[in-house]
């Protein structure tokens, strides 16, 4: 199985081209996500691919850090914020632990389709919640790979043999939830826009 940086990096011109696979459920993410945001926030997100969603709440806040691990996908999300004249969302390439990042220095921190794909998201769960400012949330949308089909689970394998996926956890509802509690977060906001994702904003 391929790094989950050649991965990526490889993925990025195909993933750029990709549409959005549901345009109501990700216009309803989006408006969720902006109800919660004031205009002198910093947010940070992490794992931004080619920072769509970035660029999309960047005039609700202040700034957005948004960082990947990918630097093929920043590329293509800084053509986007160069062509869209945003100018207040930096890139960085790395990772939750790579980057060198202040305790308590973002009031929002969004982990969008991501969880599932770390090898430690508890780790992680766990980082985000240093980096938020009290009364901070976490907005992450997670797929819950546990609950898939099973064909879809006997084929994961098999496609990241061949470098056709990534490293995948399988995350239960109940697992993310209680990963997110025990990190100390309370879930502020959970939604499940079928069985086998999951949407939650929780706050420090």
């Amino acid at each position: 199985m391929k790094s989950s940086k050649e991965f990526w990096d490889k993925s990025a011109p195909r993933y750029a081209k990709s549409p959005v696979r549901d345009e109501e459920t990700y216009q309803k993410k989006l408006a969720i996500t902006q109800g919660y945001f004031q205009p002198d926030w910093s947010v940070l997100e992490f794992g931004c691919g080619t920072g769509s969603t970035a660029l999309i709440h960047a005039p609700y806040v202040k700034e957005i850090l948004a960082t990947d691990i990918s630097g093929k996908m920043l590329d293509i999300a800084a053509q986007k914020a160069r062509e869209a004249g945003v100018g207040n969302v930096r890139f960085q390439q790395g990772t939750l632990e790579s980057l060198e990042l202040g305790a308590e220095s973002f009031n929002a921190v969004l982990g969008l389709n991501i969880l599932h794909l770390l090898e430690d998201a508890e780790a992680a769960i766990s980082r985000v919640y240093g980096l938020l400012k009290p009364g901070g949330v976490f907005v992450s949308s997670t797929a819950l790979v546990a609950e898939l089909m099973v064909l879809w689970r006997l084929l994961i394998p098999a496609m990241q043999t061949v470098g056709l996926a990534p490293f995948v956890n399988r995350y239960s509802r109940q697992e993310l939830v209680s990963m997110m509690v025990n990190a100390g977060f309370s879930i502020d906001y959970e939604w499940q826009p079928d069985k086998a994702s999951i949407f939650l904003v929780a706050r420090k």
